[in-house]
């Protein structure tokens, strides 16, 4: 497994480039000694490696609302609460202040995650603060010490295959128990180091108790893992882990030990044909973002 990232002997040898208008607070402060390089820039951020003291590590600049184009916000927003009632009432409102105030809950909504994860026991990089929307944290590096690639641009064995994927729902199972639906998750937001999958991208985290869109984003995170990794392993695109998963969470009985087998029997009760139909179309809006993201990916490598 290699990397397309220069080693980190490389990139300091060819010297640090200019410092980004928004990561130079952080110099500033002492907070970041140099910028080496731009790793990426997606729909939300863009995320530059730097160092800091004697440590590489990777900051995230999160672009501007009027920039992003992360799309349904809304959605992923909807249970988020604000401990402060004046904040929240200028949030509802959509005063100045009030995005401000929003754009800074939809920052520190990823740092609040990582903290509450890595809690939880799932695999994501530690952050060191989130600093006037620049997300300060852990480099994940491959056994080469090059930045660690996404698991799209990885191919593995049946068997890792398998590994991996009954790693990850146990990754989700951990999210869900501790309240949090990743909302993103796909090949796209994992990275994949000597010691196996890294969940990265968390801004968009939703309640899985006060999120009406919960469960829809909770199988779709399931499903793009299924996919991606049933490309290796067939069998694994049988499995209906997310509605095991959703079923066990809402009965009280899923903990981060419950086995899980994969199988579900679908209720026999008839479905409202207009919710039928409002999934069929948020499923193909999705899959329109999915190709959209994959060719984003293309372009950038």
């Amino acid at each position: 497994m290699q990397s397309n990232v220069s080693s980190f002997a490389k990139l300091l040898y060819n010297g640090a480039m200019k410092i980004p208008k928004r990561i130079q607070p952080l110099v500033d402060d002492g907070l970041v000694d140099e910028v080496i390089s731009q790793l990426m820039s997606g729909k939300e951020a863009t995320v530059f490696m730097v160092r800091s003291g004697d440590e590489i590590r990777c900051a995230k600049v999160y672009k501007e609302a009027n920039k992003r184009s992360f799309k349904k916000a809304a959605q992923y927003q909807e249970g988020r609460k604000s401990r402060n009632s004046r904040r929240a009432r200028a949030m509802e409102k959509g005063s100045k202040y009030g995005r401000n105030q929003q754009e800074q809950a939809w920052q520190n909504a990823e740092v609040d995650a990582l903290y509450t994860l890595a809690e939880a026991g799932v695999r994501v990089p530690h952050p060191f603060g989130c600093f006037d929307g620049v997300l300060l944290m852990e480099l994940i590096t491959d056994e080469a010490g090059d930045v660690a690639p996404r698991l799209n641009d990885v191919v593995m064995s049946k068997e890792q295959a398998i590994e991996d994927h009954q790693l990850v729902m146990n990754y989700i199972v951990r999210m869900l128990c501790a309240g949090v639906v990743h909302g993103d998750l796909s090949e796209f937001n994992v990275l994949v180091d000597e010691y196996g999958p890294v969940i990265i991208d968390l801004p968009q985290a939703v309640d899985a108790s006060a999120n009406n869109n919960a469960k829809a984003m909770l199988i779709r995170d399931v499903d793009n893992m299924t996919h991606y990794y049933g490309q290796f392993a067939p069998e694994l695109l049988l499995s209906k882990y997310a509605q095991e998963m959703w079923a066990l969470y809402e009965s009280g009985e899923l903990t981060f030990e419950t086995p899980l087998t994969g199988l579900f029997e679908e209720s026999n009760i008839s479905a409202n044909v207009d919710n039928v139909i409002e999934e069929i179309k948020a499923a193909f809006i999705e899959e329109q973002d999915r190709l959209q993201r994959i060719a984003e990916a293309n372009e950038i490598e």
